[in-house]
């Protein structure tokens, strides 16, 4: 009796430490790549700052999620996870002020979207150069660049960044 009780707690204890290392889900994905999209310019149209970067990967989620699946991230590489996220912010922050300057108040509808290429990682997809077709508050259709990237995973979708290459 004594040796079962002790073989219980022995697996309660390793399930409830596997269970403390699973990384969380994320946390506001969207169901598709259109529903972000759309969501995001919603989000623009009302200059919702806080909502856009609700809709973007945190620090947290990109250190959980996207940081361990990275080239950046091999040790051969000898880059931080500081230095790699601090650019990256930094970039996207810079980018979405550009943008919420230019298309901030402005109401769009989403037409669809598309994206310039992916990156297959092992745990999830990079969306690269979305492009949002769109019609303007006048009725003309547009392409708007207003977002760098989104991942996919899981199911769900989010803002990888917000980072915007000028061709």
């Amino acid at each position: 009796m004594h040796r079962r009780a002790f073989l219980v707690a022995g697996l309660a204890l390793i399930s409830g430490g596997a269970a403390c290392s699973r990384v969380p889900p994320l946390a506001n994905p969207s169901a598709s790549a259109e529903g972000l999209a759309t969501a995001v310019l919603d989000a623009l149209s009302r200059r919702d700052r806080a909502r856009l970067d609700a809709l973007a990967l945190t620090e947290q989620e990109f250190r959980d999620h996207a940081w361990p699946d990275l080239p950046a991230a091999r040790p051969e590489r000898n880059l931080p996870f500081s230095y790699v996220w601090g650019d990256l912010h930094q970039k996207s922050n810079i980018s979405l002020a550009r943008t919420l300057d230019a298309h901030g108040g402005k109401r769009y509808m989403l037409q669809r979207v598309t994206f310039a290429g992916t990156t297959m990682y092992t745990h999830y997809v990079v969306h690269r150069d979305a492009r949002f077709a769109v019609t303007d508050p006048s009725g003309g259709s547009a392409e708007l660049r207003v977002c760098g990237s989104f991942i996919e995973k899981d199911g769900g979708w989010m803002v990888f960044s917000y980072v915007v290459v000028v061709d």
